[in-house]
């Protein structure tokens, strides 16, 4: 006796919205998290050729935490392509400034690179204070 597979076919996903604060939350952990979510890999349905993923709003990207000394240590790096195009920040200018970048690049670093990883990031929303996506009707999801 063969067991059968089953094939999710785009039209048969159906995508839940969730909200998670990020308001003392390891920086690594929330990230890692929502990217399994994003991806769809904590679902049963889940396949790794299909984008079976929900979407997550992330609040309060200004109040994610940063452990050991990283605040000071780590380094974001953009290169504009032209000479001494190179650009540096520290992880407090970044956490201070630029919030949603930060949470935002954290979690891209954990998709997957590709067509398919592309789609999943456009599910992601990051605020630095409250969202606006009341209209979606998002769950809690607590991530500790």
């Amino acid at each position: 006796m063969q067991r059968q597979t089953t094939i999710v076919k785009p039209q048969d996903i159906t995508r839940k919205w969730y909200v998670v604060d990020a308001t003392n939350i390891p920086l690594g952990r929330l990230a890692s998290k929502v990217s399994m979510i994003l991806t769809g890999k904590s679902k049963p349905t889940y396949q790794p050729n299909i984008d079976t993923g929900d979407h997550v709003i992330i609040v309060n990207a200004s109040k994610v935490l940063l452990t050991g000394d990283k605040i000071n240590n780590k380094k974001y790096y953009n290169v504009s392509g032209y000479l001494g195009g190179l650009r540096t920040r520290s992880a407090r200018v970044m956490k201070e400034s630029y919030p949603v970048e930060m949470v935002e690049r954290a979690v891209w670093g954990m998709l997957p690179k590709g067509k398919l990883g592309r789609k999943m990031y456009k599910k992601l929303h990051v605020y630095a204070g409250e969202h606006k996506n009341d209209a979606q009707k998002p769950e809690v999801l607590v991530i500790k």
